[in-house]
């Protein structure tokens, strides 16, 4: 369990991380994870990765996220808000296609993101 981090460095943190994602940076994406993050979301087994949509370690991460942009030219996030709580951030935003998401990120005491699930609306 990690410390109770300030409500506004995980604001920041939830920025920082829609930013990094605009930017189209992998590696800059990355460094807001730990070495040992997992990752979980509905679309993992449909982009041909684990089929219990889970990844686990920033090499797995690094093979997923890269693929998706690199299937995704037009990524883009809109943030809405950002949610904290003492140890994680809920990132609220819209996707190029205008879909919201939520992204729950949990962090360790070093402030880095060891568990991250996607959230998305069911049509």
């Amino acid at each position: 369990m990690s410390r109770h981090h300030q409500p506004s460095t995980l604001a920041a943190l939830g920025r920082t991380w829609v930013e990094a994602w605009n930017a189209r940076d992998l590696e800059r994406v990355l460094a807001l994870y730990d070495e040992a993050a997992v990752m979980t979301s509905d679309r993992i087994p449909m982009m041909g990765f684990d089929g219990s949509g889970t990844v686990r370690g920033k090499d797995a991460l690094r093979a997923y996220w890269g693929k998706a942009l690199g299937l995704l030219p037009e990524l883009h996030f809109s943030l809405i808000d950002v949610f904290v709580s003492p140890d994680s951030v809920v990132v609220f935003y819209a996707n190029e296609r205008g879909r919201e998401i939520c992204e729950y990120l949990r962090v360790n005491d070093a402030g880095l993101i060891v568990q991250g699930s996607a959230n998305h609306l069911q049509y």
